[in-house]
């Protein structure tokens, strides 16, 4: 029985905070439901994540650079790594790699400053293709013949007029380890050959 009372007084409140956050912030309070103005609810874009490497395989010893690529639909961006408003969410991304292999920093590209129906100030975000790299290093003494890379992706997309929950993606790379004598092949040029 008090459980159960306990349950409703917190949904009262929940509820008294839903509203008073709609009533004293409505633009926010919109921006971070997915609803247009006019009530009705609008998907969050399909935005593709994929994951990509520098070389066909890796030798101990040496690095190789990894990429998380996000194609974002026209009409929709997200978040940059470094948000202007305290109530949107950064891009992050984190790396898993496999006990003595090293995931250097991310660098991520820089971003756009522009203006959104649903804020007054400039937002800082990313449009079109997002490349984030990486450098991952396999140590000489790596015992195993490959590499699983284990990647999560945490962004908050938007329209121009909303923004919706954000959204956590996880891409896998799996990436064969040879000698430091056994040649290797540059692929994914499109990825690595300039900064975005």
């Amino acid at each position: 029985m008090n459980r159960l009372k306990g349950r409703r007084a917190l949904l009262q409140i929940l509820v008294s905070f839903v509203i008073a956050v709609a009533v004293n912030s409505p633009s926010q309070f919109i921006a971070a439901s997915g609803l247009r103005a006019s009530g009705v609810f609008q998907s969050p874009p399909n935005i593709q994540v994929n994951g990509y490497t520098s070389t066909d395989k890796v030798q101990r010893g040496r690095a190789i650079q990894g990429a998380i690529v996000m194609d974002i639909p026209g009409g929709y961006h997200v978040n940059s790594n470094r948000p202007l408003e305290k109530f949107l969410v950064a891009t992050q991304l984190s790396v898993e790699a496999p006990q003595g292999v090293k995931v250097g920093a991310v660098a991520f590209p820089r971003a756009l400053l522009k203006n959104f129906q649903f804020s007054k100030e400039k937002l800082s975000v990313y449009e079109g293709r997002v490349i984030l790299r990486f450098n991952v290093t396999v140590p000489a003494s790596f015992n195993s013949g490959s590499i699983q890379l284990k990647s999560k992706l945490r962004y908050q997309s938007c329209s121009d007029s909303l923004c919706f929950p954000p959204q956590t993606r996880e891409v896998k790379l799996d990436v064969p380890v040879v000698g430091a004598n056994e040649s290797v092949k540059r692929v994914n040029s499109q990825y690595f050959s300039g900064r975005r």
